[in-house]
């Protein structure tokens, strides 16, 4: 991409004066200083990517680096996509670009390092068994990652589509405040255009209909992804979760006839032991059933997202039963022994939720 190239060949554009912290380009030697040579002890996690390392500059400043596992073109092109994507982008709820190599076939991208590491840790990783996040952190944290994908779709020019919002790319500073992160996925919407057709990349469970069965992506599809989001944080369950041998619910299945019935404090996580808002609660559900909608039109904008999760809904009853109605989605063995990796078949079908109980 030209951006890139230009900043490749060392022509670094010229950085607005208003920007907090200025981006730089990375040797190879210092990175390598840094993380101790990209020692194990100091891996933070591992992904289809590659992986990402902690590290530590000469004046003291803790990074995060993350380093592509093999040199392809592939891989190039999304290296390209969140350099530029990450150059273009400066906001509180976004993970800001420290800097970046690309030296022969080496790329990494440098990132500010983010004690909390990721919302999945807390939820269902190593931070799990501390029970760190109460209700007010996951309400920020909601509340921060929509306003960065607001920024994303409505502020950002032109407008960007992340195309893989799930929890472990909603990174948590020290204060638990909500950074998205990890752009190798996004796509840039030209002006003017509804939808952009392509490759369909992301994490099953999380995908919308549309973008997951013909390819068609929109910023609707972040916002379906939200919603999955908005589910996840405040019950604790994974988007998909196996009930037993070559059995998985999403978690949309799990929640639509809790959903259906008003049984909504059923949706919380137990962790919480009870201490939660309940018209909150109320709130947040409301914008997940609005978010995760089969029909992209039926969707909210993430402004729409912002504004209610802030203020609640403005003329519409919480206890609206148009409003608080889940639709399943029902994905084809394929996609089911393809999650947590790339998505290759297109195969999945909708159907309408019911007041059916669901198993516990």
């Amino acid at each position: 991409m030209e951006y890139l190239e230009r900043c490749i060949c060392g022509r670094v554009p010229r950085q607005k004066s208003s920007e907090k912290k200025e981006w730089r380009i990375f040797s190879l030697k210092e990175l390598h200083s840094a993380t101790n040579s990209f020692n194990y002890d100091n891996k933070l996690g591992e992904g289809g990517f590659g992986s990402v390392y902690w590290g530590q500059l000469w004046d003291g400043s803790q990074i995060a680096v993350k380093r592509l596992k093999v040199w392809s073109t592939k891989a190039e092109m999304e290296f390209s996509v969140e350099v530029e994507i990450l150059g273009r982008v400066r906001h509180k709820n976004l993970l800001s670009l420290r800097g970046y190599c690309a030296e022969g076939q080496e790329r990494l991208i440098v990132y500010d390092y983010m004690p909390n590491l990721s919302l999945l840790s807390h939820l269902h990783g190593q931070f799990a068994p501390d029970n760190q996040l109460d209700w007010d952190k996951r309400m920020n944290i909601a509340i921060g990652s929509a306003e960065g994908l607001e920024y994303l779709h409505h502020n950002a020019t032109p407008h960007i589509i992340h195309r893989d919002v799930k929890a472990s790319n909603v990174l948590l500073n020290s204060d638990f405040e909500a950074q998205v992160a990890d752009f190798g996925f996004a796509k840039l919407v030209p002006e003017g255009a509804t939808h952009v057709t392509t490759r369909v990349k992301g994490t099953l469970g999380y995908l919308a209909p549309e973008y997951a069965m013909w390819g068609k992506v929109s910023e609707s599809c972040d916002v379906y992804s939200f919603g999955i989001l908005l589910l996840e944080l405040i019950s604790g369950k994974k988007p998909i979760e196996k009930l037993g041998p070559g059995t998985k619910r999403t978690i949309v299945e799990w929640a639509a006839p809790l959903v259906f019935q008003g049984r909504l404090t059923e949706l919380v996580d137990p962790k919480l032991q009870g201490k939660f808002n309940a018209e909150e609660l109320k709130n947040v559900v409301h914008v997940a059933t609005m978010c995760a909608q089969n029909t992209p039109e039926n969707r909210p904008t993430m402004h729409e997202v912002v504004q209610i999760l802030r203020k609640g809904p403005r003329g519409e009853s919480l206890e609206s039963e148009k409003k608080l109605k889940l639709d399943t989605v029902k994905y084809g063995d394929e996609l089911l022994e393809a999650d947590d990796s790339e998505v290759k078949t297109r195969t999945a079908t909708t159907t309408p939720s019911s007041g059916r109980r669901s198993a516990a």
